[in-house]
């Protein structure tokens, strides 16, 4: 195993770890300061690895079947995870999760359909505008943790902007979904 796929597993260890840590530190109320900066560093070190397996995969020649599918299955996983914390702590709402995992699943089990007959199936833009509304909405959901705890005059506002988040981001996922599947249709009919 080559070190951008060992970065890429990290994310699989990463994941459960974030969602324990954020349930069981915001299970008794808002995380003490030790808390919000283990999961910080947790939200921090999936997506630095997020960025830093394909650049290793890319500079030093270590792009792999087994890293092309981990990689986006990773993504998906992480990015899941905070959705649903959000969720639950009532900051999201749960029919825009929903949407998101219809659309993570449905394009998961067309990649594999793809892979099984040898083609790959490419980015869309709306598929890559679907990845920036996840980082801003996990971000801006990370923020509102911290303003749970530095600057409680700005969570009504952050509860706001984090539920705007969350609906363009299923938005946008739902139209990559849309595209993706023309996209099948289109391959499987030629």
């Amino acid at each position: 195993m080559n070190t951008a796929t060992k970065i890429t597993l990290s994310r699989f260890i990463i994941t459960p770890l974030f969602f324990i840590v954020f349930f069981v530190l915001t299970s008794g109320g808002e995380p003490g300061w030790g808390g919000l900066a283990l999961i910080w560093g947790l939200f921090v070190l999936s997506e630095v690895s997020d960025v830093l397996d394909g650049f290793v995969a890319r500079r030093y020649n270590q792009v792999t079947d087994l890293g092309k599918l981990m990689d986006p299955f990773a993504d998906v996983i992480f990015r899941v995870t905070y959705f649903v914390c959000f969720a639950a702590m009532k900051w999201v709402p749960w029919w825009a999760v929903m949407i998101i995992l219809w659309r993570e699943y449905t394009i998961m089990f067309i990649r594999m359909l793809l892979i099984k007959e040898g083609t790959a199936l490419a980015a869309s833009v709306w598929g890559k505008l679907k990845a920036v509304g996840y980082f801003f909405t996990g971000l801006a959901g990370m923020l509102l943790l911290l303003a749970q705890k530095a600057y409680p005059g700005l969570v009504s506002t952050g509860e706001t902007v984090l539920r705007i988040l969350a609906v363009v981001s299923a938005f946008m996922a739902l139209m990559s979904l849309i595209s993706y599947l023309i996209l099948f249709a289109r391959r499987k009919k030629n």
